[in-house]
């Protein structure tokens, strides 16, 4: 039996309420459909939760930020990374995927 895939993302919007958990909750949703086991980081009102480990980075084939906000990039840095905003991923979450999965995540070396 394969290994599943892992995919990990930070959702994030500027009031940090509703759209950041919608967001992941979607992404996790779309990953799960395609066969990716998925943890998304959530940066809300109440602060961090579900801190993405080196660990988790590491072992997963791409990272989503879905974010309107300012998140902790530099620990992503030499990984593929795909930019959205949390409104595409909470509208376009399944073409989000797709993207992923068409390796549209591109190396993150600001």
């Amino acid at each position: 039996m394969c290994e599943m895939k892992k995919l990990v993302g930070v959702a994030s919007c500027p009031a940090g309420i509703a759209h950041t958990y919608i967001a992941a909750e979607t992404l996790i949703k779309f990953g799960k459909k395609n066969g990716y086991e998925v943890k998304i980081e959530t940066n809300g009102a109440g602060g961090v939760e579900n801190r993405l480990t080196r660990q988790d980075i590491q072992e997963a084939e791409a990272i989503i930020v879905a974010a309107d906000t300012r998140v902790e990039l530099e620990r992503f840095r030499g990984r593929p990374v795909l930019f959205v905003s949390s409104s595409d991923a909470i509208h376009r979450g399944a073409n989000v995927i797709q993207m992923i999965m068409d390796g549209k995540a591109e190396i993150y070396n600001p």
